[in-house]
């Protein structure tokens, strides 16, 4: 019997996400003032923000855009080699677009674009965060201070892409950049992917590809910010309310990833999460696991049904581009 190849570990961890919104001072409101992200610098018309438990500088970039919708995703390398490696992987099988070395608190950046067309970026050189005296926190292992302000998130978690074929990004994701897959939903026996759920890491899921039923490449179901405990996620449905925020979904629990959301729309139009608990996968030969249609069933493990702009809407909108053909079911995310 062949032996089975070594996995490919040179992606550590999600870096940054960059979203695009067509108002910017609305949307830098919406995560400095209600979620409480501190802002770590300014470019043209990109704000650079961090949540107060993220070591690096900065992992969300707000970029203001004609429409809404996700620009770069960067996820950093094990290694400078391991960022090399990467490169020329992606090169040799089409992907790659170029390098940079100009976008705030990280190095030489290796661009390419998935499938699907979404843009994303490797590097691994990143600035860390240094608080200043009135952020510093008492505790030398957390690098800011808890604040409070608003919902206080803690930092950046995943994301959700849209896709017309979920089966070609995962393999992608699995192949080219060594991801693991957590979780999957085949509906139709077997041969329709719904959704897939992967991570670099031990992190339940950094990545999620999940269908576009209208047919349309590179969109974006949404962004995670995670908080500590579900009470937390609780707490942030009160200050988005009081905020006049429209929460679409939740406070509820998935069933994939067991974890606590609740979701809104920034101003600009994107969807955002706020999330908890989940679990970590820490063993080697992990077995994806599968769920089919009648298992789903609402697409909640708990709470009443996901309203039909969960799988109709996402950044930026579109009336139709092509429809896949067959009626999909309104589903979890996550």
């Amino acid at each position: 019997m062949a032996a089975a190849p070594e996995p490919v570990r040179d992606i550590a961890t999600l870096g940054s996400i960059e979203l695009l919104t067509p108002k910017p001072q609305q949307s830098l409101w919406y995560f400095r003032d209600v979620l409480g992200m501190e802002v770590a610098h300014t470019d043209g018309n990109s704000v650079y923000l961090r949540g107060y438990g993220d070591f690096a500088v900065s992992t969300l970039k707000l970029t203001g855009a004609k429409h809404s919708g996700v620009g770069t995703i960067t996820w950093r390398a094990a290694s400078p080699a391991a960022l090399q490696r990467r490169a020329r992987a992606l090169e040799a099988c089409g992907f790659g677009v170029r390098w940079s070395e100009n976008d705030f608190g990280r190095g030489p950046t290796y661009h390419f674009r998935d499938p699907d067309g979404h843009s994303m970026g490797v590097y691994y050189e990143e600035q860390k965060y240094v608080a200043p005296d009135d952020l510093r926190s008492t505790l030398k292992n957390l690098p800011q201070k808890y604040t409070a302000r608003g919902a206080a998130v803690r930092r950046s978690d995943h994301l959700a892409l849209l896709c017309k074929d979920v089966a070609t990004n995962r393999r992608f994701a699995q192949e080219l950049l060594g991801f693991q897959l957590r979780e999957t939903i085949l509906f139709e026996k077997g041969s329709f992917e719904l959704g897939s759920w992967l991570s670099p890491n031990a992190v339940h899921h950094q990545l999620a590809y999940v269908v576009d039923v209208k047919g349309a490449n590179g969109r974006l179901h949404h962004i995670s910010m995670w908080v500590d405990q579900r009470e937390d996620v609780l707490r942030a449905a009160d200050v988005l309310t009081e905020n006049g925020i429209f929460i679409e979904a939740g406070p509820s629990k998935h069933n994939n990833s067991q974890a606590f959301y609740l979701y809104s729309y920034e101003p600009g139009g994107n969807r955002v999460e706020i999330y908890s608990g989940s679990y970590l996968v820490l063993s080697p030969d992990w077995e994806p696991v599968t769920w089919d249609e009648d298992e789903r069933g609402t697409g909640v493990y708990w709470g009443g049904a996901l309203p039909e702009s969960f799988i109709q809407y996402a950044t930026p909108d579109i009336a139709q581009a092509a429809p896949v053909g067959r009626d999909v079911p309104v589903f979890d995310p996550a």
